[in-house]
C-alpha cells in the first residue's frame, strides 16, 4: 500500500468508528431503552440527529483532506531529484510551479509582484533544481467528483474511475444529487448556518449513513489509485526525462 492510501485508511478508520457508535445508539433507541447504560443520560432524538448530521463534516473533511494529500505527493515528487529542473516538468506543473513561485494568484502590491519576479527569474538563470512549491488548493469547501477530476486535469492527467464506482458516486441519493455533491451542499449548509444540525440529520439511519461513506471511499480509493500512478510513472516529468526504468512501475 502507498503512503497516500495508508493516511486515508487511518482517517476513514475513524469515520468509521463514528459510524459504529451511531448505529449502537439506533439500536438502543430501537429496544425501547434509550438510556446510555442503567443509570445514564437519555438519548433524545434532536441528539441522534446530531449525531446523524455530523457525519456529513467528516466525510466531507476525509474528500478535502484526500484531494490535499495527492496533489501535495506531487509536488514533493517533482521536488525529489535535483537533477530535476522546472524545465523538465510537464508544462501543466510548470504552470503551477511558476504560480507559486511568482505568487500570481495571491493579491500584492507592485513591488511584491517585482520582487516575486526577480526571484523567479533568479532561480532560472542560476538553472536551479525545482524549488519548493505548493500545488494552489482552491476548492472553497467544494470538492465533489467535477472538482477532483477538474485538478487533476489542470495538472495534466485524466482522472479516470471504474464505471461501477463512478456509476454509485453520481446516483442521486437526496436532492437530486449524488454523494459528493449532497455532501458537499450539507457540509456547506451547516457550516455557513443555513441548516440545522437537527434538521441535517433528521431523515438519516445508520445504515444509510454507513452506505453513503462506504461509496465516497470506494471512490476516493481509486482517486488515490490514479495519483499513485500518476505519481509512480512520473507523469509529472517531460516524457524523455523520465526515469525509463520507473517509469515501466504501475
Amino acid at each position: 500500500m502507498s503512503e497516500l492510501s495508508d493516511r486515508f485508511d487511518e482517517r476513514f478508520g475513524e469515520i468509521v468508528a463514528y459510524l459504529e457508535l451511531i448505529d449502537g445508539i439506533e439500536k438502543l433507541v430501537q429496544s425501547g431503552v434509550p438510556r446510555l447504560g442503567d443509570n445514564g443520560p437519555t438519548v433524545t432524538a434532536p441528539q441522534q440527529r446530531i449525531l446523524n448530521s455530523s457525519v456529513y463534516l467528516q466525510l466531507y473533511n476525509l474528500v478535502e483532506a484526500t484531494v490535499s494529500n495527492c496533489l501535495d505527493a506531487v509536488s514533493k515528487a517533482a521536488m525529489r531529484r535535483v537533477a530535476w529542473s522546472p524545465g523538465d516538468l510537464t508544462s501543466e506543473l510548470r504552470k503551477e510551479w511558476v504560480r507559486y513561485m511568482a505568487r500570481t494568484h495571491l493579491p500584492s502590491a507592485p513591488d511584491k509582484r517585482l520582487e516575486d519576479a526577480i526571484s523567479l527569474c533568479n532561480h532560472l538563470v542560476a538553472a536551479l533544481p525545482v524549488a519548493e512549491f505548493e500545488i494552489e488548493k482552491g476548492g472553497g469547501g467544494n470538492w465533489d467528483d467535477k472538482a477532483i477530476r477538474k485538478v487533476a486535469a489542470r495538472i495534466g492527467f485524466e482522472l479516470r474511475v471504474s464505471r461501477g464506482v463512478e456509476r454509485e458516486i453520481k446516483r442521486k441519493v437526496r436532492n437530486d444529487l449524488g454523494s459528493l455533491a449532497l455532501i458537499v451542499e450539507l457540509r456547506n449548509a451547516l457550516a455557513h448556518g443555513r441548516l440545522s444540525f437537527v434538521d441535517c440529520g433528521q431523515d438519516d439511519s445508520a445504515a444509510e449513513l454507513r452506505a453513503l461513506a462506504d461509496r465516497v471511499a470506494a471512490y476516493l480509493r481509486e482517486v488515490i489509485a490514479a495519483f499513485d500512478s500518476y505519481l509512480q510513472e512520473h507523469r509529472y516529468i517531460v516524457p524523455e526525462r523520465r526515469p525509463e526504468q520507473e517509469a515501466a512501475v504501475v
